[in-house]
């Protein structure tokens, strides 16, 4: 018994945000060169009354549009920005989908490597008897912690919703998993007020007009320094225990962090371009939704076809990392 990915769907929020808006907004900002730097030439942003959950029921109605969701019995929820401290975010997106009320349900708060994390435990949960049908969704609007002025976070995140349907399987589709946590670089990226430690201070944001530990805060320089330490030795574990090597592997589809960082690892790691993805130009970094809307995109364009072994590598916020291969 095993379990595999049945289904995947996006949604993008209507709003587009491209290089050439930012260029008006910020002196000395080249839209062309930042596209040619981290690939990215436009991202969505969630409306002003938009949310995580907003978004996840749009990505999850178009997967249900043609699939029984009375077969559902489990829906996974993976978000860093819920619409409520309490109660869980997918108990509410249960209600609004019209599933069972014998659907387990819960939110799990991580950022890019949240995919990977989610398949982890949907596997777990079918291979152990608890689903058999599960709804794993990735929703993400860190549009919503950026400060106006931070042209270098609102040049790099946009927003996105993902739906997978893993579904319990005779052959198995997900395979080994490496996952990796490195809590001491938890400061380099992270929103420091807000939550009950330290609260938001809005008034400071009105005031000065300038970001502040309200806004997310991204320190790049380390966690590159980060990425392209951790990322090689976990891409070299993922494949010893699946005992293969690249060679076998048909493609490679890392978190879309941003071009300059994928690239540097593509060629540290000797992966060859065939076989790797890079595609932010429309989208930008959504977050835990970048793997699944890189897999959509490549199954849509048949980059990859039924058989094909993906290898799929998340990083960042956290710190937390993981990979895993799966099989169409």
């Amino acid at each position: 018994m095993g379990s595999k990915i049945k289904k995947i769907e996006y949604y993008l929020p209507k709003n587009v945000l491209t290089n050439s808006a930012l260029e008006k907004e910020y002196k000395n900002w080249d839209a062309e060169k930042i596209e040619r730097k981290v690939g990215i030439r436009e991202r969505r942003i969630a409306g002003e009354n938009e949310t995580a959950l907003d978004m996840a029921f749009k990505s999850a109605q178009k997967i249900l549009a043609d699939y029984d969701k009375s077969k559902i019995d489990f829906l996974l929820l993976c978000t860093q920005s819920p619409d409520y401290y309490l109660p869980t975010s997918a108990c509410i997106l249960q209600e609004m989908l019209g599933l069972g009320t014998s659907v387990g349900a819960f939110d799990f708060n991580l950022g890019c490597s949240g995919y990977v994390y989610g398949l982890a435990i949907a596997n777990g949960l079918i291979c152990s008897n608890i689903a058999e049908n599960i709804l794993l969704i990735t929703s993400e609007t860190y549009s919503k912690y950026i400060h106006p002025l931070d042209c270098g976070n609102r040049t790099i995140f946009g927003d996105g919703a993902t739906s997978t349907i893993i579904e319990k399987n005779d052959q198995n589709g997900i395979f080994e998993f490496v996952l990796g946590t490195d809590g001491r670089g938890y400061k380099n990226l992270i929103v420091p007020n807000g939550g009950l430690r330290n609260r938001f201070k809005k008034q400071d944001t009105m005031d000065n007009n300038t970001p502040n530990d309200d806004n997310l805060y991204m320190n790049g320089p380390e966690i590159f320094n980060f990425t392209i330490e951790a990322v090689p030795n976990l891409v070299e574990k993922a494949l010893s225990k699946n005992k293969t090597t690249m060679a076998d592997v048909n493609f490679v589809i890392f978190h879309q962090a941003n071009k300059y960082m994928l690239e540097y690892l593509r060629d540290k790691i000797n992966i060859p371009k065939e076989k790797f993805y890079i595609n932010l130009v429309q989208t930008g970094n959504t977050v835990s939704s970048t793997i699944p809307i890189a897999l959509k995109q490549c199954l849509d364009n048949k980059m990859i076809k039924i058989g094909d072994k993906i290898l799929l590598v998340g990083f960042g916020v956290g710190y937390s990392y993981g990979a895993t291969i799966i099989q169409i």
